[in-house]
């Protein structure tokens, strides 16, 4: 039987995350912020716009910037942890 040792992969790549394109995640972003899919959901938009900087996309972070203006900080801490489970997920 096959043995797979994953030790000398990071979790990124393990779970997924590595492949997941940042344009898609800014365009998710763009989706949540002009409420394209129903309402305006602000915290969603901040999250996909941290990942899709994360992933050097070129605007995200302004995006971020510009969302998070129009949010409370109670929202943004939303945002963040969401952020975070999303990384640990994907």
């Amino acid at each position: 039987m096959a043995h797979i040792d994953i030790s000398a992969f990071d979790r990124a790549a393990v779970s997924g995350a590595a492949f997941v394109d940042g344009a898609v995640l800014m365009e998710l972003g763009m989706r949540a912020a002009l409420g394209r899919d129903g309402a305006v959901d602000l915290v969603a938009a901040h999250m996909y716009f941290n990942l899709a900087d994360r992933k050097g996309i070129d605007g995200a972070a302004s995006q971020r910037q510009d969302v998070a203006g129009e949010m409370s900080k109670a929202e943004i801490a939303r945002a963040l942890r969401a952020a975070r489970e999303w990384l640990t997920l994907h």
